[in-house]
């Protein structure tokens, strides 16, 4: 008998990266001094756009349906920590979880399993500013999922230049549309066999409890982390989980370096961040 999960209302927020990209100088990024001064922290989530890009990011996940949001920081003082203790969101509760070091993607939602309490979960990047309706398509998959946006469309709707965009994971998903499996970084051949217009992961899942076993038992990839690409497979492969993947034709909005402050404040000009 399949298990008939309730509605998801929670989502796990990845926070705690150490914005290396970002801290990097530009000489042609048009930063206000606040601007300066966060991406000189590395402090992505805090960059302000009119309010920190974080604002914008909780507030789609409200406008997707979500009503508790975690957020995965790092240990002692935090700045994300001190604006939401200091600004609650009003439609969405927010909580935090420690990962004590930068272990990785699979270490880092693993953070927050006592948050999760045996429910599902979406999972997103606090550096992303994804569609509301697509977040909102993917609560409403049965059991685990995942967004596969078209290449096509995120290159066209996105602020990422399309050499970067090529560089991202593929999706490759089975004739019913479950996840088949991640190829992290193709080469030009592995992309090729995609197809024209593969499906990109822009990181934001659906994860039921199975996952937080699944990421017990990654191992250290190459780069020495324990990345969460690895604990969905060991998930589909040990523990029979079925991810189902949601085609979404849309752009994402990154904010991963200097040089894209501007272009994603151009985009969110018309956007209201109601968190």
């Amino acid at each position: 008998m399949t298990h008939r999960w309730p509605a998801v209302t929670k989502a796990v927020v990845l926070a705690r990266g150490l914005g290396t990209r970002m801290r990097r100088e530009d000489a042609g990024a048009a930063l206000d001094e606040a601007q300066a001064a966060a991406a000189a922290r590395g402090l992505k989530a805090m960059i302000p756009i009119g309010r920190p890009f974080l604002d914008y990011a909780l507030s789609a996940l409200a406008d997707a349906g979500c009503r508790d949001v975690c957020i995965v920081i790092a240990p002692g003082p935090n700045d994300i920590r001190d604006h939401y203790l200091r600004t609650p969101p009003e439609r969405v509760r927010v909580s935090f979880a420690i990962q004590q070091e930068p272990r990785g993607t699979a270490d880092a939602l693993q953070a927050a399993e006592a948050f999760a309490a045996g429910d599902r979960v979406l999972m997103v990047n606090s550096d992303n500013y994804y569609p509301p309706a697509a977040l909102a398509a993917l609560r409403a998959v049965p059991a685990a999922g995942v967004l596969g946006f078209e290449r096509d469309a995120l290159i066209r709707e996105s602020n990422i230049e399309p050499d970067r965009v090529l560089r991202y994971a593929l999706l490759a998903p089975t004739a019913d549309g479950a996840l088949a499996r991640v190829v992290e970084k193709p080469d030009d051949a592995t992309a090729r066999a995609f197809g024209d217009n593969p499906l990109v992961s822009m990181n934001a899942w659906l994860f039921t409890p199975a996952i937080f076993d699944a990421c017990r038992r990654v191992t250290p990839s190459p780069r020495g982390e324990l990345e969460l690409q690895d604990a969905v497979r060991i998930a589909i492969d040990a523990l029979g989980e079925r991810f189902d993947v949601v085609r979404v034709a849309a752009g994402v909005l990154d904010l991963s370096s200097r040089g894209d402050i501007a272009s994603v404040r151009e985009r969110l000009a018309g956007v209201e961040a109601r968190p």
